[in-house]
């Protein structure tokens, strides 16, 4: 992990205690620095994570890889009952500052402090790819799944148009870190990120990997032209 006086910027072998400083460092703007980074897309899939979810009132929803809880909130909406869950002890005490009334608890997405079968449904937007193991987390998101239970992936992934994919890339690698050194509280951060959304794999490789894990079902949609996916399946 390389150290800055802005903070730190984990390894792309993404040791659990490196993303977790990482994240602590970018805590205090996060949200503000994403919706930034994203033209404003950032809300509408959430947006289109909560529908992909339909969830009914009274259920239960984990959102894994919960942050601040900004995603966890927007769950809630459909009058589920959603926890988050998250590795950075730094983004859940920021999230608790602004958002007291959401269930934010700390948890490993390899190690999640759930029984077996506890929720009717499990998400996890943006993280996956921050995880050691993403085979393994996506095999304890469905230990804590119930049988028929509901799986949302919501990721960065590959644009499907070719000319739009290299400008994305040139935007993902050159201006997305400098855009970052004007608002966040940890720009360096910003490059690993960048890094691991080009390594990450495209739509039919992550569906794959859901399937191996215990997943049926598995489909896709693709989300302002596939710079993020929506990965949906059910717990077998």
């Amino acid at each position: 992990m390389s150290r800055t006086p802005q903070g730190h910027r984990a390894s792309l072998d993404k040791q659990p205690h490196e993303v977790a400083a990482m994240f602590d460092g970018v805590a205090a703007r996060y949200d503000l620095t994403n919706t930034v980074l994203s033209f404003g897309q950032d809300r509408g899939w959430r947006r289109a994570t909560r529908a992909a979810l339909a969830l009914e009132p009274g259920e239960r929803v984990l959102d894994v890889g919960a942050g601040t809880g900004v995603s966890t909130e927007e769950l809630a909406r459909s009058g589920a009952y959603a926890v988050g869950a998250d590795l950075s002890l730094g983004m859940l005490a920021a999230g608790r500052r602004v958002r007291p009334e959401v269930p934010l608890l700390a948890g490993d997405a390899l190690r999640l402090p759930f029984a077996d079968a506890t929720f009717d449904a499990v998400t996890i937007s943006f993280a996956l790819r921050n995880v050691s193991d993403p085979d393994a987390a996506l095999g304890e998101l469905a230990r804590v799944t119930r049988p028929g239970g509901r799986l949302v992936v919501c990721e960065f992934s590959t644009p499907v148009n070719p000319a739009f994919r290299t400008l994305y890339l040139s935007y993902l690698m050159r201006s997305l870190p400098a855009v970052a050194r004007t608002v966040s509280s940890n720009p360096d951060a910003y490059v690993y990120l960048a890094e691991s959304i080009r390594a990450w794999p495209d739509q039919p490789a992550l569906a794959a990997r859901i399937g191996a894990a215990g997943w049926g079902g598995v489909a896709w949609r693709n989300l302002t032209g596939g710079i993020a996916a929506l990965h949906r399946a059910v717990r077998t």
